[in-house]
């Protein structure tokens, strides 16, 4: 398996910990609907949260965070409909996105509510 793989593997793992700790319940991971995927669906106080898990080795060419494009938020956003859909979910949503540094030590961030 290469290398990003891992990483973004590690990086998932990380996020769910990081949710579960912070009191959110962990309804679904990878779920995939046509072309998207939605790293992490979780659920916190009456909040349907869709989660995109960014992770970096590195920040010399840009923070996670950033490396969301116009296209990709768009492609969650669809997905993200199918599931409500889905599930009959009739509750708040929002979008959030955790950013992860790894390296030697690592740095995760969250950004609530960080497009629609």
């Amino acid at each position: 398996m290469a290398q990003h793989n891992d990483t973004g593997n590690k990086a998932e793992e990380m996020a769910e910990r990081f949710l579960l700790d912070k009191g959110y319940a962990i309804l679904d991971k990878n779920f995939t609907w046509q072309k998207g995927e939605i790293d992490i669906i979780a659920l916190k106080d009456g909040w349907l949260i869709f989660v995109e898990v960014r992770a970096r080795s590195e920040v010399a060419y840009g923070f996670p965070e950033q490396t969301i494009s116009k296209n990709k938020a768009q492609l969650i956003i669809k997905t993200a409909r199918h599931y409500i859909y889905q599930k009959d979910w009739h509750g708040k949503v929002r979008f959030d996105i955790i950013a992860i540094i790894v390296g030697q030590h690592f740095e995760i961030i969250q950004f609530e509510d960080a497009f629609f």
